[in-house]
């Protein structure tokens, strides 16, 4: 995937905060995709009850992360093995290649991203 498709599939930085869902509605060690308004989408991953969020589409080939394997911290793109830390966007598979990441907020049993 170009560097123009993926960046319209990434959330803009808006400075804003948009509120996402419930806690509990994504499972322990699992992910799930939240499309924003913009048509961007993020996959939020729960860690263990803390919740990160990063770009959702894989930097290799553009598969949806929300919908891969979720080891601990690392989320492995189910299409080609590339592999992610959640917490911070560091790539292992090749290092010039991180993803963004959102800053997350559970407030009043919510789920609040910071685009």
């Amino acid at each position: 995937m170009g560097k123009a498709m993926r960046a319209t599939r990434r959330p803009a930085r808006e400075g804003r905060r948009v509120k996402v869902g419930q806690v509990g509605a994504v499972p322990p060690g699992r992910g799930a995709t939240v499309q924003l308004k913009s048509g961007a989408e993020v996959a939020l991953f729960n860690v263990d009850g803390e919740y990160y969020a990063v770009e959702n589409f894989c930097p290799h080939k553009g598969f949806p992360l929300a919908d891969s394997r979720l080891y601990g911290n690392i989320v492995e793109c189910d299409l080609h093995g590339w592999r992610f830390d959640v917490r911070s966007g560091e790539c292992f598979t090749k290092k010039s290649c991180p993803i963004e990441t959102f800053t997350v907020v559970v407030e009043d049993g919510w789920i609040y991203l910071e685009i």
